[in-house]
């Protein structure tokens, strides 16, 4: 049943104005532009009555995203300051189920509409860890030439780790900001030279460029060409030593420190600085464990802005062909919510790592030779004994502990009786709907906790619950 579609009874059916109500929350939630206009030609003085639940018609298309209903609602006189009993408003909605589109006209009204194509294509998912604004560049990292030359601009940005843990400020701090956010610390090439100067001490990878370039092709100082190497792109790089001290960085970023342990201390950065730390120190993690061939057992050096590392042996078989030894490793990890067979519920289960009261998503590594649904299917068993048959795929999510990428995927029950193994996880539990979003929802964690928001297990969830659910 498409969300906010209601029943009436046979007495609200008696109330020709109780009916076209319901009716009018029926089209907004369809998105049924046609039958709205038509509804709201002859009734317009029903345009902000709500239901029980105090949701108006604007909070069900907004809740779907129907982009053209809630551009019509709000053209007729809707009022999108209306807050339902939960207190949220159809912006607030809008942004839960993360309709964009929706958003930026409740936000800028007098913004035109998107290209029909965004509308109308399904919404990609945005995971934490996923964002960033660098463009990787990777067609750039055999040419040393441009590498040397960026990693002596003085404005090329360094983000410095320390046994893996990237050097980071609070901004706002000092301002008294209530909100104040953690940041990594952007160094230059004079701040890092000391480092640079050791290079068999140090890992140091090319990140990319700046989406945005940082200057056009004339210097606005002094309106003159760049020369051919002042190409306007500003590069990232990020290093990695051992036993770092964040001191002789506090003239540039006072009370700057190493952020660690890694979880849940990474949760802590925006949004598209946590996509950059994704991407650093997964490739530095890599640099950490493969110093060495592993074909031969050789010495190895870095090559490719870091994105390789050769053998030092003429004779390594590694050194003819293609060897994904010799490239950084991803390793693929489903995480999946298992739908009970009624729809009305899902497993979760628990490891004793866990804070008392959180339950979140099975998950487990794909093994060689096998598909990400069978995967599913052996993991969700060996872990909790229920047997899984339809395997759909929603999002995927880097994971740099140290380098994995969650593939998340819905997975519908076959069997519903639970037997926990012990050893991946020490209990395992069927919870409603009501209880999820009980908790996702009001804030409700007496009974139940699940991940911070940044994880995919959360985004999981929030997924399944949107399916079919009161919101």
């Amino acid at each position: 049943m498409v969300k906010g579609l209601t029943r009436l009874t046979n007495k609200e059916r008696m109330n020709p104005r109780t009916e076209m109500i319901s009716q009018l929350h029926n089209f907004s939630a369809l998105g049924d532009t046609t039958k709205l206009f038509a509804l709201l030609s002859h009734s317009s003085s029903l345009i902000n009555e709500t239901a029980e639940n105090g949701w108006s018609a604007l909070m069900y298309s907004a809740r779907n995203g129907h982009f053209d209903a809630v551009k019509m609602l709000l053209e007729k006189g809707c009022d999108k300051s209306l807050v339902n009993k939960s207190k949220q408003t159809a912006l607030d909605i809008a942004k839960f189920w993360g309709h964009k589109h929706i958003v930026n006209l409740l936000t800028h009204l007098k913004g035109g509409p998107k290209p029909y194509f965004l509308l109308n294509a399904e919404e990609e998912h945005e995971n934490y860890f996923n964002s960033t604004f660098l463009d990787r560049k990777s067609e750039k990292r055999t040419d040393n030439n441009w590498l040397k030359l960026k990693q002596m601009q003085a404005n090329s940005v360094y983000v410095l780790f320390s046994n893996l843990c990237p050097l980071v400020t609070l901004i706002g701090e000092k301002n008294g900001s209530q909100d104040p956010e953690i940041k990594l610390c952007r160094l230059q090439q004079e701040d890092v030279k000391e480092y640079l100067s050791k290079p068999d001490d140090i890992s140091l990878i090319f990140l990319g460029v700046e989406k945005q370039l940082k200057s056009n092709l004339y210097s606005a100082e002094n309106n003159k060409v760049f020369e051919e190497h002042e190409d306007g792109l500003l590069a990232w790089f990020a290093l990695n030593g051992e036993n770092i001290a964040p001191d002789q960085f506090e003239s540039k970023y006072e009370g700057c420190y190493f952020l660690q342990p890694p979880m849940p201390a990474f949760l802590q950065l925006t949004h598209t600085e946590a996509g950059i730390l994704a991407q650093a120190r997964s490739v530095l993690a890599w640099h950490n464990r493969y110093k060495f061939c592993p074909t031969c057992g050789g010495g190895t050096i870095i090559e490719e802005g870091g994105y390789k590392r050769t053998c030092l042996k003429e004779e390594c078989p590694s050194l003819r062909g293609v060897h994904n030894t010799s490239y950084p490793r991803v390793d693929p990890v489903v995480i999946m919510l298992v739908i009970h067979p009624d729809g009305k519920q899902c497993l979760l289960g628990r490891q004793k790592r866990f804070p008392a009261g959180m339950f979140s998503c099975l998950a487990g590594f794909v093994e060689p030779g096998e598909t990400i649904e069978d995967a599913v299917r052996r993991e969700v068993q060996e872990e909790s004994g229920v047997k899984v048959g339809h395997v759909q795929y929603v999002s995927c999510q880097p994971w740099p502990m140290p380098s994995s990428l969650m593939i998340g995927c819905l997975a519908v029950a076959i069997s519903t009786g639970i037997s926990v193994d012990k050893i991946e996880i020490e209990d395992a539990r069927w919870f409603t709907r009501e209880q999820v979003v009980d908790v996702m929802i009001k804030g409700n964690q007496k009974s139940l906790i699940v991940p911070p928001r940044q994880a995919i297990a959360y985004q999981l969830i929030k997924h399944w619950i949107g399916m079919n659910a009161n919101l």
